[in-house]
């Protein structure tokens, strides 16, 4: 085997784990980006229209579309640059092989038990509570314009952040490994129209930010006291105390951890 070859040999494993790439980056999206998700149903629509239009020799609505394909991608860029650039802000944010912050046991103990401690004060003085931590995907563009904080995690800290006389209660918290980074962060809300009308702005802060990263978001309403988890885009709305504190477990343990049980539990 020449060296030509081996070359050309590594060029297609490249060639195809780039594509590879885009291709899950895509489906990754899509499934957590409504918008795209619309956009992703309208090309399909077009694409359909335009297989009928040659089948049944519809000429003007054949015509028609090739207007639209020729133009269409242009219409795209222009109507929708602002979820277009959230994707590339996200592409450029996301490592390769992603960054998870690999948290051991005592760090998980950590901060569920500081969590929930904070979370039992906040719920049952009706404090309003919303609390994203980071995983792969990096929360840098809402903590650049946040109140730093560059603190140890604890409950007592979480409280006095959403005290009603706090001047940064209505923002949201964001952790990073075991430490409360920065308060006051303004998340972009959701805008999924099946959403109930009676989730207020914090669960929707919360859908939107799951919705757009890998965060684990959890949310205290204000109004009944509630505890949510919000991830992949799904809210988990109403957990009870150790419903709450398993899922907190489960989303902060490693991925290959998780697996590794399930397996175990499999074997039983």
């Amino acid at each position: 085997m020449t060296l030509s070859s081996i070359w050309g040999i590594v060029t297609k494993v490249i060639d195809i784990c780039v594509v590879w790439y885009l291709v899950y980056f895509l489906l990754k999206n899509l499934k957590n980006n409504i918008k795209m998700v619309l956009i992703f149903k309208g090309i399909i629509i077009i694409i359909v229209l335009k297989i009928f239009s040659n089948v049944l020799n519809l000429n003007t609505l054949g015509m028609l579309l090739e207007y639209v394909i020729a133009w269409g991608p242009l219409a795209l860029i222009v109507i929708f640059q602002p979820e277009i650039r959230t994707v590339l802000e996200q592409l450029g944010r996301s490592q390769l092989l992603g960054r998870h912050k690999v948290l051991n046991n005592s760090e998980i103990d950590l901060i569920v038990t500081e969590i929930m401690e904070a979370n039992e004060y906040l719920r049952k003085n009706k404090f309003g509570a919303l609390i994203a931590i980071e995983r792969d995907v990096s929360l840098q563009e809402y903590i650049e314009p946040a109140t730093k904080i560059y603190a140890d995690i604890s409950a007592p800290l979480l409280e006095s952040l959403f005290y009603k006389n706090s001047s940064l209660h209505d923002g949201g918290v964001i952790i990073q490994g075991t430490k409360i980074t920065c308060a006051g962060c303004v998340f972009r809300t959701s805008l999924d129209n099946k959403l109930s009308k009676s989730l207020g702005t914090r669960h929707r802060a919360a859908l939107g930010l799951s919705e757009e990263s890998d965060a684990i978001v959890i949310v205290v309403s204000e109004e009944t006291g509630k505890m949510s988890i919000a991830t992949s885009g799904t809210m988990h709305y109403n957990l009870g105390v150790e419903e709450f504190k398993k899922m907190l477990y489960r989303e902060l343990r490693p991925k290959k951890d998780t697996f590794y049980a399930a397996e175990e539990r499999g074997e039983e």
